[in-house]
């Protein structure tokens, strides 16, 4: 499935895994705050690292002055860390400040992500949150005493709701009220869980049973449907090849041969694609990062996710 993302998402994420000038792919050497969240076995991972400028006298007044983050995920995850980033260094933010900044601002400086890719806004925040608790245990700050109260962990244990994603009822409920999160879609797109194979839909104390316990509403008495599948359609060895390359053209050449550089795809071969990097990327130290990061992200977003790339 191909998503329609904001120009300024597309560029943003261009322009991190090309390693643009002022982006922010990379980790923090010796962080003040570390953070991590998400799962690579779910697709998704981050890890969100940030330096600050310490106060002589008061941890509460140290200013973050970089931040970095390194991320296993998508198009939107990697946008999304960017936006993070930047929010958090040009508004020259506190840890604790730095709170403020909710997944629904990470969204409106991208001009808005696909309702299925909000999960990636709701990961930095998650991420943040966490590297912000790291630099409070270093610094001895007590958040609880200055009224902030953040979720560790281990108040996230219980019960597995969503199986595919290893989400547990604390964790749902939790994000269902902060979100404010009303239906089965807007948990999916929000964090993911029921995004697979849709068994914890309405299986009894599920997605929908948490959704009515949490807001109060009846259960239905009536069974609920059973989930229709619906097969993807396959396409053809040759349309397989003209999307490919129309993506190419698109998406990822441009941004190559503004550097000087350019792409060959040499073969596909099933869910394989050849390519070979050309012109001034040919010889480049970051060209392993530039096929896995731009090539084969970008045409498992825009064509099928089953899509790997190698170089030739």
């Amino acid at each position: 499935m191909a998503w329609e993302y904001s120009e300024k998402t597309r560029q943003i994420f261009m322009n991190a895994v090309h390693g643009a000038p002022g982006t922010h792919l990379g980790e923090v050497e010796n962080p003040d705050g570390f953070g991590e969240h998400g799962s690579i076995v779910c697709g998704d991972a981050l890890r969100f690292t940030f330096r600050v400028q310490k106060h002589a006298s008061d941890p509460l007044q140290d200013v973050i002055t970089e931040a970095r983050y390194l991320t296993f995920g998508c198009t939107s995850a990697i946008a999304a860390s960017e936006a993070l980033c930047t929010l958090i260094e040009q508004g020259h933010y506190t840890p604790v400040t730095a709170l403020q900044i909710t997944n629904q601002d990470i969204v409106k400086f991208l001009e808005g992500l696909p309702a299925q890719k909000i999960h990636c806004s709701v990961m930095g925040a998650e991420a943040l949150e966490a590297a912000v608790f790291n630099w409070a245990q270093k610094r001895g700050v007590d958040l609880e005493k200055i009224g902030v109260h953040l979720k560790d962990k281990g108040e996230d244990e219980g019960r597995i709701v969503c199986k595919c994603f290893s989400m547990t009822e604390p964790y749902i409920r939790r994000k269902i009220k902060e979100l404010n999160l009303r239906t089965i879609a807007e948990i999916t797109g929000a964090i993911k869980a029921g995004g697979a194979c849709g068994a914890c839909h309405h299986a009894p104390g599920g997605l929908q049973d948490l959704l009515d316990e949490v807001w109060g509403r009846k259960p239905s008495t009536e069974a609920a449907p059973a989930p229709v599948a619906t097969a993807p359609a396959v396409l053809s060895p040759v349309q397989l090849y003209k999307k490919i390359e129309k993506v190419i053209d698109e998406s990822i050449r441009p941004a190559l041969r503004h550097d000087g550089g350019d792409i060959e795809v040499i073969d596909v071969k099933d869910d394989l694609v050849y390519c070979k990097l050309m012109g001034a990327c040919a010889g480049c130290p970051g060209a392993t990062a530039t096929l896995k990061l731009m090539v084969e992200r970008t045409l498992k977003e825009s064509v099928n996710e089953k899509l790997r790339v190698i170089s030739v």
